[in-house]
């Protein structure tokens, strides 16, 4: 699918009646894609790097002006150069938005979180029974854990 068709995707499912070439163009802007893909527009996006995709994932997200953003993992298999590039999109647009992102990269989550859950998956028992050893805002869950487990997760003692 295109450029253009992948943020128009969420747009038309929602059955948006302004005009869809200006509202792609504005979620491109903000997902700082734009000045790299305004003359390909009508392109596969598939010819785009893997951060531009992530990035393009971003405006598509962005383009319904959701409450929340949602990210899973927004760097996992980005270079650092392309991983620097999204954290200051995402500091960029929690101006705007909620975001909350899932991330196994503490250094990253230190990086660009404001509030942290430290979650951990019990799997001793056969199940996959989740609980969160620890919420707080990220620097002082990061310099002053207070639960045994979480110190820990951040020493790298869980696998």
């Amino acid at each position: 699918m295109s450029v253009f068709r992948n943020v128009a995707f969420g747009l038309r499912l929602n059955r948006y009646k302004g005009n869809i070439e200006d509202k792609v163009e504005q979620a491109l802007r903000q997902a700082a894609l734009w000045d790299e893909v305004k003359d390909k527009i009508r392109a596969s996006a598939l010819a785009l790097s893997g951060g531009q995709q992530q990035r393009l994932c971003i405006a598509r997200a962005i383009a319904t002006e959701p409450s929340v953003l949602l990210m899973d993992e927004p760097c996992s298999a980005l270079d650092p150069i392309a991983t620097h590039r999204i954290e200051e999109l995402m500091a960029e647009l929690k101006k705007k938005y909620t975001i909350a992102i899932v991330t196994h990269n503490l250094q990253q989550a230190r990086r660009v979180a404001d509030m942290t859950a430290f979650l951990y998956v019990d799997t001793s028992n056969g199940g996959r029974t989740g609980y969160m050893v620890e919420y707080g805002p990220t620097s002082a869950l990061f310099e002053n854990p207070r639960e045994a487990d979480t110190k820990a997760y951040i020493r790298g003692e869980f696998g």
